[in-house]
């Protein structure tokens, strides 16, 4: 039996909600093996970030050489990579190891406000690692950054998705979870063709710490397991509006969706 492969390319979160556990989470209740390079440490909770401490390039370009020279991948994603020496790094391993089915979270900022990338890596994301990727999935804030502009309607979703495309991504899917001229959270896949939308109710919760990681962590394990963009793009769609439906409510801040509501049949 071949076992489908992931491996996710991120920051560790030590309260457990986003990040390498979030994804990790993510690929074992879709019944994919996980594998992960940390590219940081960061000391966090449901409340906030308190401390971030980087692992060196070479080290995260040396456990991802690790896995792929052993186990190797279907599928990958990336997560928070915090600054433009480990965007460098990582996108020359990912071409290297000839990784086609690259997911990237372009992580900026976590849901307490705190920093997760470098201003000076916004380029270098833009540039190198943009131009890697099968499918990239930033959310509505992620969106107005790389394009230097606010999205924040449907209409401007559309157009951010064709501009982000434009950059070198296969795929685009701009997350809806915010827009200002809708009750539902719509999400906006382009591939350079054609437009496609993904839509689900909008959740009254507090209980979404980790949402972005689940959801593209959704899409590269479905791309592990042989589906296409769209496909894959639509069951992780049904996972994270299941996972929020599921918060959990722990701590005293935010506490995190939770995939594993998958095999309780949530979805």
């Amino acid at each position: 039996m071949t076992v489908p492969r992931a491996m996710t390319i991120a920051g560790s979160d030590s309260g457990g909600g986003a990040g390498i556990q979030a994804d990790l989470k993510t690929f074992a209740a879709l019944g994919v093996f996980g594998t992960s390079a940390v590219t940081a440490l960061t000391a966090q909770n449901t409340t906030g970030v308190t401390g971030v401490v980087e692992v060196a390039p070479a080290f995260v370009v040396a456990q991802i050489d690790a896995i792929m020279s052993d186990i190797g991948t279907d599928a990958a994603k990336t997560g928070m990579l915090a600054s433009a020496a480990t965007i460098e790094a990582v996108t020359d391993a990912v071409r290297r190891w000839g990784i086609a089915r690259l997911v990237v979270d372009p992580v900026m900022i976590a849901k307490s406000g705190a920093p997760l990338l470098r201003p000076d890596a916004m380029d270098a994301l833009r540039r190198v690692l943009l131009p890697a990727a099968l499918v990239v999935t930033p959310n509505l804030h992620e969106a107005g950054a790389l394009l230097g502009r606010p999205v924040r309607t449907l209409a401007e979703a559309r157009e951010a998705a064709r501009a982000i495309h434009g950059m070198g991504p296969r795929c685009v899917v701009v997350k809806g979870g915010h827009l200002e001229d809708s009750d539902r959270s719509v999400d906006v896949l382009f591939d350079g063709a054609a437009f496609e939308e993904f839509t689900a109710p909008r959740a009254q919760t507090r209980h979404t710490h980790g949402t972005g990681c689940v959801f593209s962590a959704a899409i590269a394990a479905h791309l592990a397991r042989g589906q296409d963009v769209p496909g894959a793009v639509a069951r992780a769609k049904e996972l994270i509006t299941a996972a929020i439906a599921a918060g959990l409510p722990v701590g005293r801040g935010h506490g995190p969706a939770d995939p594993t509501a998958v095999l309780r049949g949530s979805t």
